[in-house]
């Protein structure tokens, strides 16, 4: 069949748009170039707020949690119009706010909002969506206690979609029942952080009506999140950020946060049903094959904040699903690709014709085009098949007791160790060449040719201890000068006075946001990779078995993922170390650890064509600079 030309295919899609007994009036849904055109206006829109009653009662005062609906639609929408929805739910619209300028609602005398934070309504709504913030169960203005990614956060969240689509009831403010006639009942969720791990929740319910998601630097799995295969990295934190989210008085859900605290497992690191229920991609309340939704993921490879492997095992689990799906992959930390320097035009283009296609039936080819954009440099970009690199090879690098990381596996008999104690990073690898009891390191020599990583590194140890645990570490590093994207400074950006605007303005709502320009550093080195586990963890999260003390056994287990290119002539490190304090709450254990380097290796995958050759064995061992320091990251303040 041919495909209609654009005016063509505007008219058929009003035509499905409108009902014959009653007929929209004004504007219409208007495609041109294969996106919808800003034809209703923004300021006329319809501004109102609903109360969707949920099916959970988290505060249990003995009535089911209502959660707050703000509304901001064409004023053209209604029976005879039914627009599509975008939806971001958040708990922050009352504390930290939205975006990289904190923007909170603000709300006029009836209550209703006219500062709607972000974008997405100045954008969109002209082009014929709704725009819905929704404030998450036991924040701002909705009912309930937070559950920090349990059964409130996420059915709260999925009563909207059933209330869009007349499954749940919703109500005014005046206690008048609610109905949503003026949408198809076709929605997306949006949203960076805490925001785009509600949309990744509800989407793993399956609820119908959920048609894509676009999930923000999000968690998958919230044990992801605060665990590493049994190594805490804050102790207590569900607890703490339920309590920062809630601007309620503290008695109301005190009980819910002691229940957290109990149930957390902080005592053991272990996955419990507590943590069972906060995992989206094979929890109690939903999984990945579940999801309904087409699933556009945005991450950075240097977020130590909601770590990259929340994005990674999430996007394998869709991909073995055949979800449809679209990667952004940055090398920023906890930054929102609005803020991408040179990437913001982009990024509403692309993200406008995605919901085009997936809410309004608009067919653009942007499922034909390649499913990955990555940045591989501080201003540069690759678009490709897929995410890993499809023709990405793992090669298996082996440490030496001569302290050189290569192809061939160390003599047998040969070992290193070291003692688990509590290091800095930059403790860990500073002095590579010089023994520390704290760590061992091996390096390559120079490399022959540039080698870019892209995808997850596995750390492959035989080890023995004379304790039944201890916390290990392994770090891939990039020793050499080079220029990359400072993410530990402002996490990789510095906002600047000059404003750029997508959409259309109000006096209360202006669609205008400052530009950024990232932040770069020439350091001499660069941790690439970064994994942790409990040694007695190796076999399972949720029933550890300590290691006989003075046996070797197998500890095998993944880094955090990365798309990063080790330049020619450069160095490449692999070490090897106890319990990492700068990510990690955890003390040392004090055992002595035993490395059997002939059977101990780390396997990277590569891109083809760029394969590591040996280097002589005097080249083998790189003796840094007299005091080599990386600096720690900025604390963090603003966790989501």
């Amino acid at each position: 069949m041919p495909q209609l030309r654009p005016a063509l295919f505007a008219v058929a899609l009003t035509v499905t748009l409108a009902t014959p007994a009653q007929a929209a009036t004004g504007p219409v849904i208007t495609i041109e170039n294969g996106r919808t055109q800003p034809v209703f206006s923004y300021a006329d829109a319809v501004r109102e707020h609903v109360y969707v009653e949920s099916t959970v009662d988290s505060d249990a005062d003995g009535r089911l949690d209502r959660v707050r609906v703000d509304i901001i639609r064409p004023k053209e929408s209604g029976p005879g119009l039914k627009v599509p929805v975008i939806i971001d739910e958040s708990p922050y619209y009352d504390n930290s706010g939205r975006g990289n300028e904190g923007e909170r609602k603000v709300y006029d005398a009836a209550g209703n909002v006219t500062k709607f934070p972000l974008y997405y309504d100045n954008f969109f709504v002209p082009r014929g969506y709704a725009v819905l913030n929704v404030d998450m169960l036991g924040t701002t203005k909705s009912d309930g206690c937070p559950d920090i990614g349990g059964k409130a956060d996420v059915l709260g969240g999925k009563a909207v979609i059933d209330w869009l689509n007349g499954r749940a009831p919703a109500f005014r403010a005046d206690g008048s029942p609610a109905v949503a006639d003026w949408t198809t009942g076709k929605a997306a969720m949006i949203g960076k952080s805490y925001d785009g791990t509600l949309a990744n929740a509800v989407a793993a319910t399956g609820v119908q009506g959920l048609e894509t998601i676009v999930p923000i630097s999000a968690i998958s799995s919230w044990y992801k999140y605060q665990r590493s295969n049994g190594v805490i990295y804050n102790y207590d934190y569900a607890s703490w950020l339920a309590n920062y989210i809630d601007t309620d008085p503290e008695a109301k859900c005190q009980a819910v946060r002691d229940r957290m605290d109990a149930e957390d497992g902080d005592d053991t690191g272990d996955y419990n049903a507590f943590w069972a229920e906060r995992d989206y991609i094979s929890g109690l309340l939903g999984d990945v094959s579940k999801v309904r939704a087409s699933v556009f993921v945005a991450h950075t490879s240097n977020d130590l904040n909601v770590k990259p492997d929340n994005f990674s095992t999430w996007w394998q689990a869709l991909a073995k699903r055949n979800v449809p799906r679209k990667i952004w992959v940055g090398q920023y930390q906890h930054v929102d690709p609005f803020d991408f320097e040179g990437r913001r035009d982009l990024w509403v283009d692309t993200l406008h014709r995605w919901f085009d296609h997936w809410l309004h039936g608009v067919r653009n080819g942007i499922m034909s085009e390649p499913r990955a954009d990555v940045q591989v440099g501080p201003t540069q970009w690759i678009r490709q098949h897929d995410w890993p690199a499809p023709f990405a090879a793992k090669l298996q690098l082996r440490p030496a007791a001569d302290g050189s990381l290569g192809l061939k596996p160390a003599g047998r008999g040969e070992t290193a160790s070291f003692a688990d104690v509590r290091m800095s990073e930059s403790g860990m690898i500073a002095d590579v060449g010089t023994p520390n009891p704290g760590r061992v390191a091996f390096t390559t020599g120079p490399l022959p040719v540039s080698l870019r990583l892209s995808g997850t590194p596995t750390a492959d140890l035989r080890v023995k201890l004379d304790q039944p645990t201890a916390n290990l570490t392994a770090l891939l590093v990039d020793f050499g000068d080079a220029t990359r994207v400072d993410w530990r400074r402002g996490q990789g950006i510095t906002t600047i006075a000059e404003e750029d605007c997508h959409g259309e303005s109000t006096a209360a709502d202006d669609a205008c946001y400052r530009k950024v320009v990232t932040n770069v550093a020439n350091r001499p080195a660069e941790i690439v990779a970064r994994g942790w586990i409990d040694v007695r963890n190796r076999t399972s999260l949720s029933e550890p078995a300590p290691l006989p003390v003075g046996t070797y056994g197998t500890v095998r287990w993944q880094t955090l993922p990365h798309d990063y290119t080790f330049a020619k002539g450069h160095r490449l490190a692999l070490v090897i170390a106890g319990t990492d304090g700068t990510y990690t709450g955890e003390t040392g254990t004090g055992a002595n650890v035993t490395l059997d380097l002939a059977r101990s290796s780390v396997s990277v995958p590569f891109v083809l064509g760029t394969a590591l050759v040996d280097v002589p064995k005097d080249q083998g061992t790189f003796r840094g600079p007299e005091r080599l320091m990386l600096p720690e990251p900025e604390p963090e303040f603003s966790f989501f």
